[in-house]
């Protein structure tokens, strides 16, 4: 998701609401780490920094192109999942057999495991979006944003079914030469985008779609949302671009790796 400057109060929210979820499920580790993160002290990830036996490393370089070419383009979605508007996101994938890359918010994968195991059932790829989708994580400890980055890595891998993600992509772009690093080490390609709809901004489905027109000749990853507030607009733009750019010739693909 790219750095906006108003309407974190929704994070606030899903993470309050994941807390309880995450001490009845697996105690207080996790929060702890983060209410450390708060009063200053040193956060610490509840996942290993170490790569498994089944985890190849991948370029740290942040990604853009796309696996289908030169006509290729990547629909990426960011802050899921959400009960309401992720169902409805997959029903026009479905509907006009595109595949996406699913960016995910460790909480909200956390909280509707059902949905993330619906992506993955679909055919679509997952996306470490971090745990609570701090925007400054850039200007935070290497401590802190590992946490971020493997905690997430680990409630969408449990909430998948055991499913890794594929790419992290950092909340408002704010990688680091070591968040990408370790990222990649985890065989997650750090992942940008080309386009930002904005419709975060709520601009009007006219004007999300008018962005993909004037913006896509420029690179082929597409940033929309499923979260985070009403995404109605983000749904009816999907609806217009998906036939439209299918018509121009383009291929809808994954990120490289």
């Amino acid at each position: 998701m790219a750095r906006h400057g108003g309407g974190r109060g929704w994070y606030g929210k899903v993470l309050g609401a994941a807390l309880g979820v995450t001490l009845l499920a697996s105690g207080a580790s996790l929060w702890t780490a983060q209410a450390g993160a708060v009063n200053g002290s040193t956060p610490k990830a509840t996942a290993s920094a170490e790569p498994g036996s089944d985890v190849k490393p991948v370029s740290a370089t942040i990604a853009h192109a796309s696996e289908a070419g030169a006509r290729g383009v990547n629909i990426t979605i960011d802050d899921g999942p959400d009960p309401v508007w992720t169902p409805q996101v997959l029903d026009l994938l479905r509907e006009y057999g595109v595949k996406a890359t699913f960016c995910m918010v460790g909480t909200q994968a956390q909280a509707y495991p059902d949905l993330v195991k619906e992506v993955v059932a679909a055919g679509h790829r997952l996306c470490d979006h971090s745990v609570s989708h701090d925007t400054t994580m850039d200007k935070k400890s290497q401590a802190y944003q590992s946490q971020q980055i493997l905690d997430a890595e680990r409630m969408i891998t449990e909430a998948s079914g055991g499913v890794r993600p594929m790419y992290y992509r950092a909340p408002g772009g704010a990688f680091t030469p070591y968040s990408r690093k370790l990222a990649a080490s985890r065989g997650m390609r750090p992942l940008g985008w080309n386009v930002d709809t904005k419709d975060f901004e709520l601009p009007g489905t006219d004007a999300i779609v008018a962005t993909v027109e004037r913006e896509l000749p420029g690179g082929p990853t597409l940033l929309f949302h499923d979260a985070g507030g009403d995404r109605s607009q983000t749904i009816e733009a999907l609806r217009q671009i998906l036939p439209q750019l299918t018509e121009q010739g383009y291929t809808f693909g994954f990120p490289v790796r």
